[in-house]
C-alpha cells in the first residue's frame, strides 16, 4: 500500500489546506450577511456542478490519465484560491465570488475524487479495500480535527487572507506528491471495446450498466432520499451552531474537531478490526445512529451534550460511507468503475442541489418567523428548541434528521437492499 499512502498524504495536506478556508469562509459570510441563506447557495453551488460533471466525468477517468486528472483538480483548487486572495487584497471580494468559486472547484473536485476512487481497486488488495476506504475517512477526519483548530485559533490572529495562503502552500504539496508517483491504467478489456462503438454509448454505458443491477439500483433509491436530507442539515448547520452561539466561531470549531475526533476513532476501528463484516449494516445502521446524533445536536444548548452529539455522529459517519464504497468496488470491475460511478454519483447527487436550494429560505423564511410567534409549530416545539435565534435552523434539522433515522432503519424492510452483498 506504499503508493497508496503517499498519495494519502497529500491529500490530506491539501483537505487540510481546504477546510480550513472553508471554515474561515463561513465565518466570513456568515459575519457579512447573519444569514443562513447564503451558507446554504454556498452549498447549492457546489452540489450542481457534480450532477452536470457526473455526465461526462465517468469516461474522461476511464480514457484519459487518472494522475493527470488528479493534478489539474488540485491545480483548479489552488488557482481558485489564489483568485479568492487577490479579491480579499483589493477589497473586492463579495459572495456571489464564493458561489463561484465554490461551483470551480466542486466541478473539478468531482473529476479529481472519481479518478482516485476508480484508481483504489489497481493500487489497494481487494482484501484491504475496507481498510483503504476506512483511512481515507481518517484523511478527511482529521483534515475536520485540525482545520477547524487551527483556523479558530489563526482567524483572528492572520483573517481570512493568512488562510487562504496556508491554503495555496497546502495543494502545492499535494501536486508534489501525485508528481512522483505512478498510477496504474486499467487494461480494457476486449468486450469493453467492441460494445461501446460511440460517444453517446460512452456516455449512457454507466446508466445502462446500472439498470442492469436491480441491487445497485436499490442502493440508488436509499441514497437519493438520504442526500437530500444530509445535504438540508449540512446546509444550515454552521448557521444554527453560530447564530446560538453568539457568532462565536470558536464554538463551531470545537464542534467540528470534536467530530473530526470522532469520525477518526470509528474510521480507526474499521480499518484494525476490518468492521463491519456485513457493509450493509455499516451503510443502513450507522446512517441511523449518526443523524440521531444530529437530532440531539438541534435539541440541546448544553456544550457538553453538544459534544456528546458530535463524537457520536463522527464515529458513526465513517460506516455508511465506507461500507457504501466497499460494495460499489467488490461488485463493479475495475476497467468500468469510472463510467459506473459516475453515474452512481449522477442520480444519487440529483437531490443535493435541491436540498442545499431549499434550506436557507425554508430556514429563514418559513421556521424562523414561525418559531418566533404565537404559531402551532411555536406551541407545539418552543418548550424544546425555544423561540430565540436559531430555533427555526435547529427546527428543520430535528425534522428532516428523525425522517432520516426512519428512512435508515426502513432499508431492513426490503430484502434486495438487505441481502445486495449476496445479489
Amino acid at each position: 500500500m506504499r503508493k497508496f499512502i503517499v498519495i494519502w498524504i497529500g491529500q490530506l495536506a491539501s483537505f487540510l489546506g481546504s477546510e480550513m478556508t472553508n471554515f474561515a469562509i463561513t465565518i466570513w459570510a456568515w459575519e457579512v450577511t447573519g444569514r443562513a441563506t447564503p451558507l446554504s447557495l454556498i452549498l447549492f453551488f457546489v452540489h450542481t456542478p457534480r450532477v452536470i460533471a457526473s455526465l461526462f466525468a465517468g469516461v474522461l477517468v476511464d480514457h484519459y490519465s487518472r494522475k493527470l486528472l488528479m493534478i489539474v483538480g488540485d491545480l483548479a483548487a489552488g488557482a481558485s484560491t489564489i483568485a479568492l486572495l487577490l479579491l480579499f487584497l483589493t477589497n473586492n471580494l463579495q459572495i456571489w465570488h464564493l458561489y463561484f468559486t465554490a461551483a470551480v472547484n466542486s466541478l473539478f473536485g468531482l473529476i479529481q475524487g472519481l479518478a482516485y476512487s476508480a484508481s483504489l481497486s489497481l493500487i489497494v488488495p481487494q482484501q484491504h479495500y475496507t481498510r483503504a476506504t476506512a483511512l481515507n475517512t481518517i484523511q478527511l477526519s482529521s483534515s475536520f480535527i485540525f482545520a477547524p483548530a487551527l483556523a479558530g485559533a489563526l482567524y483572528p490572529l492572520i483573517g481570512l487572507r493568512g488562510i487562504l495562503i496556508i491554503d495555496i502552500v497546502t495543494f502545492v504539496v499535494a501536486v508534489a506528491t501525485l508528481s512522483i508517483v505512478r498510477i496504474p491504467q486499467p487494461e480494457r478489456k476486449e468486450i469493453t471495446k467492441k460494445n461501446i462503438r460511440n460517444i453517446k454509448q460512452e456516455l449512457t454505458f454507466g446508466l445502462r450498466y446500472l439498470f442492469k443491477h436491480p441491487s445497485l439500483l436499490a442502493i440508488l433509491a436509499f441514497l437519493l432520499i438520504n442526500n437530500l436530507i444530509n445535504s438540508v442539515n449540512f446546509a444550515i448547520l454552521p448557521a444554527m451552531i453560530l447564530a446560538r452561539s453568539n457568532s462565536d466561531p470558536t464554538v463551531w470549531g470545537r464542534l467540528l474537531t470534536t467530530f473530526g475526533i470522532g469520525g477518526v476513532l470509528g474510521a480507526a476501528t474499521m480499518s484494525i478490526w476490518n468492521l463491519p463484516k456485513r457493509r450493509i449494516n455499516g451503510f443502513l445502521m450507522g446512517n441511523a445512529i449518526w443523524k440521531g446524533g444530529l437530532i440531539l445536536l438541534s435539541v440541546t444548548q448544553s456544550m457538553f451534550l453538544q459534544l456528546v452529539a458530535a463524537i457520536v455522529s463522527g464515529f458513526c459517519s465513517p460506516f455508511p460511507n465506507s461500507s457504501n464504497q466497499g460494495i460499489w468496488m467488490s461488485k463493479i470491475e475495475p476497467e468500468i468503475q469510472g463510467r459506473v460511478f459516475a453515474a452512481r454519483d449522477l442520480i444519487a447527487g440529483i437531490t443535493m442541489p435541491l436540498g442545499a436550494a431549499i434550506a436557507g429560505p425554508l430556514a429563514d423564511n418559513v421556521f424562523a418567523p414561525a418559531m418566533k410567534t404565537n404559531s402551532t409549530l411555536a406551541r407545539l416545539f418552543g418548550g424544546i428548541f425555544g423561540n430565540e435565534t436559531g430555533a427555526g435552523m435547529a427546527l428543520t434539522i430535528a425534522l428532516f434528521s428523525c425522517c432520516g433515522v426512519a428512512i435508515a432503519l426502513g432499508g431492513y424492510a426490503f430484502p434486495i437492499l438487505k441481502k445486495v452483498e449476496k445479489t
